[in-house]
């Protein structure tokens, strides 16, 4: 009897012991299975992320105002033909540097200088003509007192005298005619400038009237360039230009290679008033020819400068749906998303109005896995990011250095990852 009950009793304990193991592990289970699925739904990884970071500076920043401009020729002339006759000489070769006064073609100037020499001739004719015609008013002077002449033969021989010497006025003006006839012959240049295509080849007839020019000459050092600017800008634009010149910038079309500095001139007198945009004129002096006529570049306008500016990386701000915004560090190593307000970004430096202060931390590289309240792990930027356990089982691919400061880890962040914003 005594048996039975000590049987009885280790059996209890044995169902006991186990229904409280069952139960304590089922507990301990959903406790850590809550606290995985919290974690999952969170997006938040224990696991830190490795960024590059940079700090909020403070300091004066150039304000730029940018537009879209044309480069234009200094001075651009059209070659014609002032007379009428045969091109029988060109003096230039396509492309060619010239010089004002350079000979650039000749044409055929024989009908022209004969025309010269023959005013020549009805000049010097006039000039015998009144010689003799004075000769006869001086004897006909000292006669006229002994009444062996007429006043009125007097009269008319101070007439001819007169009327030969406005003859050999009008001689004389025949002559400079036929004389800038013949120095048209020769077409030179007006300005110094580069030669364009030539549209007339030499043995060709050409008149004065011809619409088509025989080259172009484009004048390059210095050169143009028109550019707009909204017209609200026009206030900082003529302050600036009251205070002295502004400088200018011009960029290629990726607006980050500069191509060439110059001075505003000046603001076009009205507005178009379909787009509110105001022309400008700049000039450069391209001494190394980069801008090139009809060539489309960005231009920047340095118009003041910004005392204590705050500035960051351009890649610290992000753009998401509801406007520009950076990740903070927090002391503890998280993150969170901060709305910037973007005064101007210029090169690889924004400038911020609103939103940051100056010492504080912010991402550089490596944002496309954070969101707020991830953990961060500083990377420098020249060496790769330190490798997750994922990634240590994942395959290689390439090299790491080719992935900047984000590495492997940040590429599959791209692929899998959106951007929170």
């Amino acid at each position: 009897m005594r048996f039975k009950w000590i049987l009885f009793a280790v059996v209890v304990a044995a169902v006991g012991g186990g229904y409280y193991y069952t139960h304590s592990g089922s507990e301990k289970h959903a406790q850590a299975g809550g606290r995985e699925s919290r974690r999952a739904m969170s997006g938040v990884s224990d696991e830190p992320v490795p960024v590059v970071v940079g700090t909020v500076a403070q300091g004066d920043v150039p304000i730029y105002l940018s537009g879209l401009g044309t480069v234009q020729a200094f001075n651009t002339v059209a070659i014609k033909s002032r007379v009428d006759g045969q091109l029988i000489k060109l003096l230039f070769k396509e492309g060619q540097d010239v010089r004002a006064g350079d000979s650039l073609a000749i044409i055929d100037p024989r009908p022209y200088e004969a025309q010269y020499k023959q005013a020549l001739a009805a000049k010097a004719k006039d000039e015998a003509l009144l010689a003799n015609a004075r000769k006869d008013l001086v004897r006909d002077q000292g006669l006229v007192g002994k009444q062996f002449v007429s006043t009125q033969t007097l009269d008319t021989q101070q007439a001819l005298v007169d009327q030969y010497t406005a003859q050999i006025a009008s001689d004389q003006a025949t002559i400079d005619y036929n004389k800038t006839q013949v120095d048209y012959t020769n077409i030179t240049s007006p300005i110094d400038g580069r030669t364009g295509i030539r549209n007339v080849d030499a043995g060709n007839i050409v008149h004065a009237g011809d619409t088509v020019s025989l080259v172009t000459i484009t004048q390059i050092h210095p050169i143009t360039v028109i550019f707009t600017l909204p017209a609200d800008n026009l206030p900082s634009v003529t302050k600036g230009l009251g205070a002295g010149g502004l400088p200018v910038i011009a960029y290629g079309r990726d607006n980050t290679s500069a191509l060439a500095k110059g001075m505003l001139d000046l603001v076009d007198n009205q507005i178009d008033q379909t787009t509110g945009m105001v022309k400008l004129k700049a000039t450069f002096p391209n001494e190394d020819g980069a801008l090139w006529p009809g060539q489309f570049v960005n231009t920047s306008v340095l118009v003041s400068t910004r005392k204590a500016g705050l500035t960051v990386a351009a890649t610290v701000v992000q753009h998401g749906p509801k406007g520009d915004y950076v990740w903070v560090v927090k002391p503890d190593k998280t993150v969170e998303m901060r709305d910037v307000t973007v005064a101007q970004t210029q090169g690889n430096q924004a400038l911020i109005d609103k939103g940051l202060t100056v010492g504080e931390q912010v991402v550089v590289d490596g944002q496309y896995r954070l969101q707020t309240g991830s953990k961060i792990e500083v990377a420098t930027p020249d060496a790769p990011a330190p490798a997750t356990a994922d990634e240590e089982k994942a395959p290689h691919r390439g090299h790491r250095g080719e992935k900047g400061a984000r590495g492997e880890k940040g590429e599959k962040a791209d692929k899998s990852g959106a951007d929170p914003a």
